[in-house]
């Protein structure tokens, strides 16, 4: 191995982030691979190489053996003395080969081994970079898009981003920056996978963390975050710190804070909660922007009942039933909401069938005959 190149193995580790030691062993596979195929195949061949000096040394080595019947892999034991007489039957000679024999096909072998193995490391390099980064946001840009798929340029690689975890409507082109989140890293016959998704919770969540430093810190936790990508989002948050208002932080001065996320989503409406262990508060909070008038709560079957202002009905419903549907999720539990007419209806009737039984039971009593003792 020359000084030229080791010179080689040091530019490609560091452009490449690979170790000099894979790449030299690389190297010493390759010509390994490319020596032994161009003497038949032959396992009876190895190298030496000497790190510090920059040098490969091959050879062959033949057992030694009173009657030859393998030239190529044995050595007689009257030749093997010749060069070392106190060498005994059963042991090993080492005879040097240059380096040169290898020809153009063999070192040609050599060359796409060691770019093989330069892959792989490459590969090894990118997915250890980004196992751990699940749950974390890249920002990149749009390379192309091909079968349903953005391909986002990382730098070292490309992440992928299926066009059904993007927003609805959404249409990115080649050169747009954009951000999602890691949802899975793994490994494939092609290389690392980077599969990235601007759909989820979690991308919102990490969205929050990233603008909100209290959030960041831990001060204030998100206790639960549902999403109807590009329609709303509802996110519950709760402060460790009683000086610490958990919907001032996350909203920010006048505004910026939760604006920058919501033009980052395109304009999905957010819908930011203070968290509260009483169940009814947290009802009338997560059905936001409604206001509340009653709430009912069945905690057995963990059911609640909702009344509101005919007015605030439809708001509290939301367009396709979206906000109790979001609201549900967020609380855990089953919310039916009515107007106050409706519920005032009910009411009578309850109190009409009240009355129609206690009237019942009073006539009942009128004709049972009674009894003298």
């Amino acid at each position: 191995m020359t000084k030229e190149l080791c010179q080689v193995i040091e530019q490609i580790s560091r452009e490449k982030g690979i170790s000099k030691e894979i790449l030299i062993e690389a190297l010493e596979s390759a010509l390994l691979s490319a020596m032994r195929k161009k003497y038949g195949g032959r396992t009876n061949i190895h190298l030496i190489m000497d790190r510090q000096k920059c040098s490969i040394n091959v050879y062959e080595s033949k057992t030694v053996v009173k009657d030859v019947t393998n030239p190529l892999e044995e050595i007689s034991l009257q030749e093997a003395q010749r060069t070392n007489p106190e060498i005994l039957e059963g042991g090993a000679v080492e005879f040097p080969l240059d380096l040169h024999d290898l020809g153009r096909i063999a070192a040609q072998t050599a060359k796409q081994v060691i770019f093989q193995r330069v892959r792989e490391a490459e590969r090894d390099v990118i997915f250890n970079e980004f196992k751990d980064k699940v749950g974390q946001i890249i920002s990149g840009m749009v390379m192309r898009k091909e079968k349903g798929i953005y391909y986002i340029n990382l730098g070292k690689t490309e992440a992928v981003l299926p066009i059904k975890e993007t927003l609805p409507n959404e249409n990115l082109k080649r050169g747009d920056t954009v951000k999602a989140i890691i949802e899975d890293v793994r490994v494939t016959t092609k290389g690392p996978a980077i599969i990235v998704s601007r759909t989820t919770p979690q991308f919102v969540a990490a969205l929050f963390k990233m603008e909100v430093p209290e959030i960041n810190e831990g001060l204030v936790l998100i206790r639960n975050i549902v999403r109807e990508p590009g329609e709303r989002t509802k996110i519950a948050v709760f402060s460790k710190d009683s000086a610490v208002d958990p919907v001032g932080s996350c909203v920010g001065m006048k505004g910026t804070r939760v604006q920058t996320i919501v033009r980052e989503l395109r304009g999905e409406r957010i819908d930011i909660i203070p968290w509260t262990d009483d169940v009814r508060m947290l009802i009338a909070r997560a059905l936001s922007p409604a206001s509340i008038d009653k709430i009912g709560i069945n905690e057995e079957g963990k059911t609640a009942m909702v009344v509101v202002n005919d007015q605030q009905l439809s708001l509290a419903i939301g367009k396709k039933g979206q906000n109790v549907r979001l609201a549900m999720k967020l609380t855990g539990w089953d919310i039916d909401i009515i107007s106050d007419t409706e519920y005032s209806k009910i009411r009578m009737e309850e109190t009409d069938k009240a009355l129609e039984d206690t009237l019942k039971r009073e006539t009942q009593k009128k004709d049972t005959p009674s009894v003298d003792g």
